[in-house]
């Protein structure tokens, strides 16, 4: 009987496993799909010259993670790859903003739009490269980070501190306008809040913008060699030098609680897998709290608040082999591994809005991959290995384009929605149609069946928005892995401190399962 049971060998639940079985328990990790990793895998599916990224591909909260960096991956194989620049978003006239590796080369090119902004990018990495390591450490250990927060306020007069929580707090679109005259400055920090499912106009969407920003200024968006699954296969290669299990193919149906404790996982198989110390649940919180617990361990608050459970935006992702590199207008995005596409600032409202009405984009903002310029040995010589996402809302009421889109994705949808992406990209590389060599179209129920975590293709485990971070993660109540269930721990993006590939609630949930065990000796 193992001490643990993981359910999902995501990237939480892999990293749950490998620090349970760093404190000498047996794990065993139960995966519904037949390979594991979740939203981090790769394959040739597209082309077999071609490596493509099934979900995640650009990884800066994984390499800013303390977590990952404790397992010291790169002792399994672990290598990463940078592209020559971070990201850029290009103009239609040809001029681009570009997140350089460097910060003075970011800088220069900022000012090019507007007289100050180099140093108002500069002054705000500063304040990243005083306090990024402790906001790090805030936001990736578990609820409340007492710690981290007493070393910020060591670091911080009242009056900074005020300012800081301030700009962190404002909508990107408000804090671009304050920091930058121009609209590069605004562009990047506007294009990573909508990594996740912040408009320009939402509280909180500055802090999101500006962290993922200074993260890329920082640490890059790195890609694993050899696809994203090469980051899996790592975390797996180190479980099982740990005398750790994971076996794929194995839906789990059910928690089995007796006496208000979770004693075992049941397959579909009717396996009953017995747990001797914890299971840890890399599942989405609608899903535990919803199907896999019977509700009559669970407090009716819990159940009701459950309803109210908020998913972020729905996905919808292309996939395209290239015989050649994507013809940019501005040749300044060629050299970037993550493009951004959108008319400007106002471009990403008025998308970020159509969704909000339940409409599907009719100029959807793509966030364009460019895989063999970030790691070359993904695609043969000459050619690119690419990807684009958009983000859809989770329930389609209309459409806001002339193709009458209404969310069955049957084939006529699909290749409408994919024609619609493609269309986005011609805008900034026109002839960008003539050099695809192979094609693959995943709409959200396709996503979906490949990772029941991201429904209909929520690709951050619920809504990024304040109403559901921190201690209101996944319902209000204390923003722990802990549930009503003794030995029973949410370990997935649905907790916080939420999605992004950094295992933080992985880790979380060994640490309070390890925590747990201590208390219950004493």
């Amino acid at each position: 009987m193992p001490d643990a049971v993981v359910i999902g060998a995501g990237p939480n639940g892999l990293v749950a496993a490998n620090l349970l079985a760093d404190a000498g328990w047996s794990v065993e990790v139960l995966e519904e799909q037949p390979e594991p990793g979740g939203a981090v895998r790769s394959d040739r599916g597209v082309h077999p010259d071609y490596v493509h990224d099934l979900f995640s591909a650009f990884y800066p909260l994984a390499a800013a993670s303390p977590v990952l960096a404790r397992l010291d991956l790169a002792r399994h194989g672990l290598r990463w790859s940078h592209a020559p620049r971070v990201l850029a978003h290009p103009l239609r006239d040809g001029r681009c903003a570009v997140l350089a590796r460097d910060v003075e080369d970011t800088a220069t090119g900022l000012e090019a739009f507007a007289d100050g902004d180099g140093d108002a990018w500069r002054s705000m990495y500063a304040v990243w490269d005083r306090l990024g390591a402790d906001i790090r450490r805030a936001l990736f250990t578990p609820f409340p980070p007492v710690l981290a927060t007493l070393r910020l306020a060591t670091r911080m007069s009242p009056p900074s501190a005020l300012r800081l929580a301030r700009n962190l707090s404002l909508p990107v679109r408000r804090l671009g306008e304050e920091e930058f005259g121009g609209e590069a400055g605004r562009l990047l920090l506007a294009g990573n809040a909508l990594h996740a499912d912040l408009a320009p106009e939402a509280a909180g969407s500055g802090g999101f913008g500006w962290l993922m920003s200074m993260l890329g200024q920082s640490h890059g968006f790195p890609v694993p060699v050899g696809g994203a699954g090469a980051l899996t296969a790592a975390l797996v290669r180190r479980l099982s030098g740990l005398g750790g299990a994971v076996r794929c193919g194995e839906r789990v149906v059910s928690v089995v609680v007796r006496e208000g404790r979770a004693v075992a996982a049941r397959t579909a198989a009717g396996e009953e897998v017995p747990a001797r110390r914890a299971v840890l649940a890399d599942v989405s919180a609608p899903a535990l709290f919803g199907r896999l617990v019977d509700p009559a361990h669970l407090p009716d608050r819990l159940l009701r608040d459950i309803r109210r459970f908020q998913w972020d935006f729905a996905t919808f992702k292309v996939d395209w082999a290239l015989d050649a590199p994507v013809p940019w207008t501005a040749p300044a995005a060629a050299t970037a591994g993550t493009v951004h596409l959108a008319d400007g600032v106002d471009g990403l409202t008025r998308f970020a809005a159509q969704i909000s009405m339940g409409l599907v984009p009719d100029e959807p903002f793509a966030l364009f991959g460019q895989m063999t310029t970030a790691d070359p040995g993904r695609s043969p010589a000459g050619t690119e290995s690419a990807w684009a996402y958009t983000h859809l809302p989770q329930h389609i009421r209309g459409d806001a384009g002339p193709d009458g889109i209404t969310g069955v994705w049957n084939t006529r949808e699909m290749e409408a929605m994919a024609y619609r992406v493609e269309a986005q990209v011609e805008r900034y590389a026109p002839g960008f149609r003539d050099r695809i060599r192979a094609r693959r179209v995943l709409a959200p129920p396709t996503l979906e069946s490949m990772d029941a975590n991201l429904r209909r293709g929520a690709i951050n485990g619920g809504t990024a928005s304040l109403h559901q971070q921190l201690v209101f993660r996944p319902t209000p109540g204390t923003g722990r892995p802990e549930t009503p269930v003794r030995g029973l721990y949410l370990a997935s993006a649905s907790a916080h401190p939420g999605g992004g590939v950094h295992g933080a609630p992985g880790a979380n949930a060994a640490r309070a399962a390890l925590r747990g065990r201590l208390l219950r000796r004493r």
